[in-house]
């Protein structure tokens, strides 16, 4: 079963992401490319960090409005944000 966005349309959502994530300049960032495996629930799995729950409340955002720039998208699911200790944003394949 074929999760998402085909081929290059979930490529260029993966690097919107990255992009945003960059733009607030979130730390560590991890790309992890699932493809290959059948089970996997997404394509990409992106991971990131910040300073303070305001840095990853920010990086939310960029991340959302970058997204949104580009691909006209908005994530399918939001989690975490009460708090921003920690933030789901989900784009069904990423």
């Amino acid at each position: 079963m074929k999760k998402g966005l085909e081929g290059s349309n979930s490529e260029q959502l993966l690097e919107s992401v990255v992009e945003g994530i960059r733009s607030k300049k979130g730390k560590n960032i991890v790309s992890l490319d699932l493809r290959e495996i059948d089970s996997a629930v997404c394509d990409f799995y992106v991971i990131c960090s910040g300073d303070s729950s305001t840095h990853v409340a920010g990086i939310v955002a960029g991340v959302e409005e970058e997204v949104r720039t580009q691909l006209k998208d908005k994530p399918w699911h939001v989690e975490g944000l009460g708090n921003a200790e920690w933030v789901l944003l989900d784009y069904v394949n990423i």
